[in-house]
């Protein structure tokens, strides 16, 4: 298998082990062919796990080693996969790097249903108002201000306060969703 050459990034997620428990991690540096995960519950080497990524979105592979605090794991991912984490790396190696602002990739739209709500992590729930959103995330009014980088769900999509502003949160999406219509059904509330 080809080595790649890992970046560092702070990258928050959830992971899976074969026995189906669930926890919350955060991944310090990052290939398309391996990753350093930080995590309460290390697992066992050669263990398959499979983790959901903010900004990378899903990725699977097998535990090569346990480290204090969690594990390396190795991604198992078609080439047309790698290359496209590779640039998604790359944009968030540099991001943290030059400090660049939010990336405005996608073209913003105010949705037809403006009215959703804010879940925290603790259960916490929260109505806010749609200002606008795009397919990589959404300005909403919110009563509370969640820390920068918290994770929050907003409808039922995963997503991290990225920036505060006078009336509410900017957020950004875990992964970009591929059609906006997708993205309007999901904020609707159940």
């Amino acid at each position: 298998m080809p080595r790649f050459q890992r970046v560092k990034i702070s990258v928050l997620g959830r992971y899976m082990l074969t026995d189906r428990r669930e926890f919350p991690c955060q991944v310090l540096a990052m290939s398309p062919g391996d990753a350093m995960v930080i995590a309460p519950v290390s697992g066992s080497a050669g263990e398959r796990v499979v983790a959901y990524l903010d900004n990378m979105g899903r990725i699977e592979g097998n535990i090569t080693s346990v480290i204090d605090g969690g594990f390396e794991m190795d991604i198992s991912a078609t080439p047309r996969k790698r290359d496209k984490m590779a640039a998604q790396l790359t944009w968030l190696a540099n991001r943290d790097v030059l400090n660049l602002p939010e990336d405005r990739r996608h073209e913003r739209v105010v949705p037809d249903n403006r009215h959703s709500t804010v879940v925290l992590d603790d259960g916490r729930r929260y109505n806010c108002k749609i200002i606008d959103i795009s397919l990589s995330g959404a300005a909403i009014e919110l009563a509370v201000r969640p820390a920068m980088g918290t994770p929050v769900t907003l409808g039922r999509m995963r997503a991290r306060v990225i920036r505060h502003f006078p009336d509410g949160v900017a957020v950004e999406f875990a992964s970009a969703q591929e059609m906006l219509t997708v993205v309007q059904q999901n904020l609707r509330v159940s």
